[in-house]
């Protein structure tokens, strides 16, 4: 064991390998070269000279034989494997620490830093240290290998460095010297300060005073010379703000005051950030505060919020103003028909449309330093549109060294179309996440879900939250105003509003104690089920999916309140409907609809306090799920559904479809509980089926139409819209139905009909815009209005035609008259008003001419009738219309009214509100230009002979469809049934409904909707015709509608480009009906002016230099013609004469041109 032991220790010393000498370095070895380039080996120091041996051998101990080989015991086991430990954590160690070392900072920034440890001891940071001047300071890079005793390993290698650092020591000695000497009369040079924030940043000496009564040493090498200054930096702005106690008391409380450093500094320090903050957390109020304050709106600059409701920006605008403490000129707000802007004004609250206009203007927004796109997480068109045109607008503002910030802010992270969309941001932009809203919200998920009557399912929930969870509001989500009234009726006859007597209010506080009895058995649980009032704290309530665990329960749940955690072991008694809908008056509660639709009157309830001793339940639709603040709201109750409008890309149908929500908009919900306290979120669904939701909606311009946001962004001169940085980009098929829209209505130029096909093959959506298409986008409205606007400048139907555009934008014009009613008493008054408003529309659209107009002649009734009777609610209560919709309709002809006289002055327009009704023949005129507006919305009647199913009686083909689509039964042409209409929209419920109808007259169509319609050859008979007032040549053709091939009658249309147009116009132009002088000459021709049209006309010379002459100069028609003349007034004077004696040619001369007199 000994000769083990020792045997093995000389092993030991002999892989040990050398350690590092304190003493001198040993000189190196001596090596001897001989002749022949050899090496000896084995020579010392001592002998250099020295004779050749042998080399003596080792003798090796005799390895034992195997038999005598011992296994190890188990102590040289243990020994032997901790020391391959110590080897193994020894390599390990070495190469942590060369991997340590190749991410070790700079000197540089080594330099930068300054130690924490005396923080609190009086000493002051950033300040350079008074070194003595026998004391050396330390130079070289410092190496920390961690926080905790960084500042003794500093003090302790100060020794040990000042052998290695001399000359840098020498040199901070002289200028820690002259520091000292400053003090007693020396001079001393001194750099200019650092301002504060580069001071704040580096320890580094301002000044470096060198002694005057030395001589000056000689100067350091480049190494030690000091840092050189930084440029001077720009001092902050800090404007000072003077907000109440309260307000401010009340501001701390936001999530988002603890991320104001964070935010300002990723703002001074890139163009463009995206704020993630989840609902409640103040981003919308506070990052605009936080701008103010530090000085973005000095220089008579603005910050710009942008919000995609109108509402937002008017309730937003107040909040900032009260929270400042500041006039709302100052904070203002300004939206599509209203604003309170003025010079003073720094913040600016708007709707995104309004900032679009603005762009319009000012492309480069000069008067803004900042802009917020606030609520991004909607996708709004408008929203998308204004973040790819600021991308731009931020790169050339910065180039022009006038920065623009840019604020993106959204409730969700969804911020992958933005950081990882490379069209949009070259670089991505920094996120910034504002955790979790103000008060925690825990999340309930049903155990099974209901597929069909889930607003019953909604009415036993609210039901169970009122009778058995303590004081809080309550709001439930449904998908539209039929089922919030449904909702609301069943609500208000179950729990009628009572005032409580003193008994009633003694058993509610009595009810507390009997909720904490009701925690400690089911024995006790059932004894407080008796009691008349049972009010039981289920804060910890889940019904949670069997096998999901408690994942939404809180941690300090007892078994007890496990034990009664799910809907099974509360036997409430209210599973039954009859049972759960018998009225209890000891329990009243305040009942409140909302939605889009309402009155505003009445959306304001619902931010009232309800009335003493009763329980506030709001139902709504998804207009409650952001941007809306009800206060006092502590259950949210989710169907999971939400009714969306769905629009065919290819046919233009719309649907309103039933379906479930998105994981982000669930959560928004679940987000309104958590506002003003602690609250729970009862989701009618399991948490599989929430799995299997999408992550988020899909963005808005991805399911509409998209041709007047295509129309907006070629009045920017954006031709290739394809090219467009869209954070999400619109299908290429939109863009190209969007394309062949805008050209049928002469919006855009027609490409060559060679490169058609190419163009759309190759999806380039690059067609100019026509100066038509400019005038149409200067009207805040869709395409096809902005087309009848621009043609009913004639006949004086421009006020009429702007007030129907204003009653089609608006929509919506009459109640909803079908909801269920909560009592016998109003269901009678919906029946009465029902008949009343039916007879009202009948009045309103007449008779004749005003009958074909149809339910464009009843919106125009409706708001001259309003207007009439100047515009009073009891006007709008007695005929069914709603007030909320006929003020906005006022606006918005005030403001298509401005625009048009913007455009066209001589019109000198202005809103009468005791305007006259249109006369017949204006009726017909505005039914040509509705026609002229919506002519892809033509629909024709299924002829008896064409009827295979009865399912096609009474109905409509239009181009686009394979169903049949009928009149809605509200309108006024429904028991008509003309044989052609254009409609409005096409709403699909059971069946496919035209709104919005009028009548056309199918003369009509080929001559007002060219685009649509595939002509013939012109006719023979009638021949072809020259038009005195037009000065072009007519024919008759017949045609068909496009796709399905209506057969349409002929009609009087120009005659179609191409050789044959310049032969009638030359003959028109020989025989003197172009211009009236040459007639005169008529009897005196060489050859009849019918000779052009012949087929041998090229056989004489007269005929053919006469057509060359006209197709080299496109004069095809009468202004062509005078167009040449002002370019070359001896044009076609040649070949005129050829057909001319030579003795008339000097007269001819004399006259020519002959445009005195036509």
């Amino acid at each position: 064991m000994g000769k083990l032991r020792r045997r093995y220790n000389i092993k030991g010393r002999q892989q040990a390998g050398p350690g590092p000498s304190k003493g001198p370095p040993e000189p190196p070895p001596v090596q001897l070269e001989l002749e022949d380039k050899g090496t000896l080996k084995g020579i010392d120091a001592s002998n250099a000279l020295v004779l050749l041996g042998k080399k003596k051998k080792k003798t090796k101990a005799p390895p034992l034989s195997k038999k005598e080989k011992k296994p190890l015991t188990k102590k040289e086991k243990k020994m032997l494997q901790k020391i391959l430990e110590q080897k193994e954590k020894k390599s390990q160690r070495a190469e942590m620490l060369k991997k340590l070392s190749d991410v070790q900072v700079s000197d540089a920034e080594m330099k930068l830093f300054y130690t924490t440890s005396k923080l609190g001891m009086g000493d002051r940071m950033y300040h350079t240290k008074d070194v003595k001047p026998d004391e050396v300071a330390p130079q070289g890079p410092e190496k920390i290998n961690s926080l905790s005793g960084a500042h003794r390993k500093r003090r302790r290698r100060q020794s040990e460095e000042e052998s290695e650092s001399s000359e840098a020591s020498e040199a901070d000695e002289a200028l820690a010297a002259g520091q000292v000497e400053a003090g007693a009369g020396t001079a001393a040079v001194c750099l200019p300060p650092a301002p504060p924030e580069a001071r704040g940043q580096s320890p580094v000496p301002s000044c470096q005073p060198t002694s005057a009564g030395t001589p000056a040493k000689a100067p350091a090498p480049p190494a030690a010379a000091p840092t050189p200054a930084r440029p001077l930096a720009k001092p902050a702005v800090f404007v000072p703000v003077n907000r109440t106690p309260e307000m401010q008391e009340e501001r701390l409380k936001l999530p988002i005051l603890a991320e104001e450093q964070v935010i300002m500094e990723a703002v001074a320090e890139n163009p463009i950030i995206i704020v993630c903050g989840e609902t409640g957390s103040g981003k919308t109020t506070q990052v605009p505060q936080f701008l103010y304050e530090a000085g973005y709106s000095s220089d008579d600059s603005i910050i710009g919020v942008t919000e995609p409701r109108r509402v937002a920006a008017i309730t937003m605008s107040q909040r900032v103003a009260k929270e400042m403490n500041l006039s709302q000129r100052v904070v203002s707000y300004q939206i599509r028909y209203e604003g309170n802007v003025t010079e003073e004004t720094r913040i600016k609250f708007m709707t995104d449309g309004v900032l679009l206009k603005e762009i319009q203007k000012d492309f480069l927004l000069r008067k803004y330093k900042v802009v917020i796109i606030d609520e991004a997480h909607e996708r709004s068109v408008y929203t998308d549109i204004l973040i790819g045109l600021l991308s731009r607008i931020v790169t050339l503002r910065a180039k022009k060294h006038l920065p623009l910030k840019l604020l993106i802010m959204s409730a969700t992270l969804r911020v992958e179309d933005f950081t990882q969309n490379q069209r949009l941001f070259a670089k991505p932009p920094p996120v910034i996440k504002v955790e979790s809203r103000q008060f925690p919200v825990t999340v309930h998920f049903n155990k099974r879900t209901p597929l069909e009557d889930y607003t019953s399912e909604c009415f036993r929930k609210v039901c169970k939250i009122h009778r058995m969870l303590p004081a809080g509001g309550i709001l439930v989500f449904l998908t539209g105003q039929a089922e919030v009234h449904a909702l609301c009726h069943r609500l208000r006859k179950t729990f009628p509003r009572t005032r409580r007597g003193p008994q009633e209010k003694e058993e509610q506080k009595d009810s507390v104690e009997e909720m904490r009895k009701f925690k400690k058995s089911r024995a006790r649980a059932k004894k407080a089920q008796a009691v008349a009032l049972p009010q039981i704290n289920l804060d910890h309530y889940s019904v949670l999916p069997a096998g999901e665990g408690d994942e939404d329960r809180e941690a300090e749940m007892d078994d007890d309140e496990e034990a009664l955690g799910s809907d099974l072991d509360l036997d409430l008694g209210d599973e039954g409907t009859d049972e759960g809908e018998q009225p209890d008056a000891s329990l009243p509660l305040h009942v409140l609809p909302l939605y889009s639709l309402l009155a505003p009157e009445k959306q304001a309830q619902v931010f009232t306090p309800p009335p003493e001793g009763t329980r506030l339940c709001v139902v709504a639709t998804n207009v409650a799920e952001t941007s809306l603040t009800i206060p006092g709201i502590k259950y949210v109750v989710d169907c999971g559904k939400v009714k969306k409008r769905y629009y065919d890309r290819v046919t233009s149908v719309s649907s309103f479809r039933v379906t479930w929500v998105s994981q982000a908009s669930a959560d928004q919900r679940a987000g309104r509980a958590g506002r003003t306290e602690p609250g729970h979120c009862y989701r009618l669904y399991s948490s599989a089926v929430f799995g299997d939701f999408e992550q988020f909606p899909p963005p808005e311009i991805t399911r509409r139409p998209v041709e007047d946001l295509i129309l907006q962004m070629k009045a920017l001169n954006i031709e290739k819209v394809i090219n467009f940085p869209f954070p999400t980009p619109p299908s290429v098929e939109a863009l190209i139905a969007a394309e062949e829209l805008l050209i049928s209505l002469g919006a855009l130029q027609t490409p060559p009909k060679t490169e058609r096909v190419k163009q759309l093959q190759r999806s380039r959506v690059s067609c100019p815009i026509t100066l038509l298409g400019r005038t149409m986008a200067t009207f805040p409205v869709a395409p096809r209005y902005a087309k009848m606007l621009a043609l009913s400048q004639q006949h004086g139907c421009l006020p009429y035609a702007i007030a129907i555009v204003a009653a089609m934008t608006v929509r919506e014009l009459f109640e909803e008259l079908d909801r269920p009613a909560s009592s016998d008493e109003e269901l009678a008054t919906l029946r009465g008003k029902r008949a009343r408003v039916a007879q009202m529309r009948r009045t309103w659209a007449g008779q004749g001419a005003s009958l074909l107009l149809g339910d464009l002649m009843v919106l125009l009734a409706a708001v001259g009738a309003w207007e009439f009777a100047g515009g009073s609610p009891q006007f709008c209560e007695a005929n069914g219309l709603r007030y909320k919709a006929m003020m906005e309709i006022r606006r918005l002809r005030g403001q298509l009214t401005t625009a048009v006289n913007a455009v066209c002055p001589e019109a000198q327009l202005f809103m009468d509100p005791k305007m006259q009704p249109p006369s017949e023949s204006q009726v017909t005129y505005l039914r040509q230009i509705v026609t002229a507006g919506l002519g892809d919305h033509l629909a024709r009647r299924v002829q008896s002979e064409e009827l295979l199913d009865d399912k096609w009686r009474n109905a409509y083909k239009t181009p686009l469809l394979d169903d049949p689509v009928f009149i809605h039964p509200s309108s006024v042409l429904f028991r008509e049934l003309p044989e052609f209409v254009v409609y409005q929209e096409i709403v699909e419920t059971t069946k496919m409904y035209m709104k919005g109808v009028s009548a056309v007259e199918v003369q009509w169509i080929p001559v007002l909707l060219p685009p649509y319609c595939q002509f013939g050859p012109p006719a023979e008979e009638p021949p072809p015709a020259f038009c005195p007032e037009m000065g072009r040549v007519l024919c008759h053709r017949g045609s068909v509608f496009y796709r399905v091939g209506w057969p349409l009658p002929k009609v009087q249309v120009d005659f179609p480009e191409g050789i044959d147009r310049y032969k009638h116009f030359a003959r028109f132009l020989l025989e003197g009906q172009v211009f009236c002088k040459l007639a005169s000459y008529h009897g005196c021709l060489l050859s009849r002016p019918s000779t052009m049209l012949k087929t041998w006309a090229r056989l004489q010379p007269r005929t053919e230099s006469l057509l060359k002459a006209l197709v080299a100069e496109k004069a095809d028609c009468r202004d062509a013609l005078l167009a040449a003349w002002k370019k070359n007034p001896k044009y076609l004077l040649a070949e005129y004469c050829e057909w001319l004696p030579q003795a008339m040619h000097p007269d001819v001369e004399k006259a020519w041109p002959p445009t005195s007199d036509r």
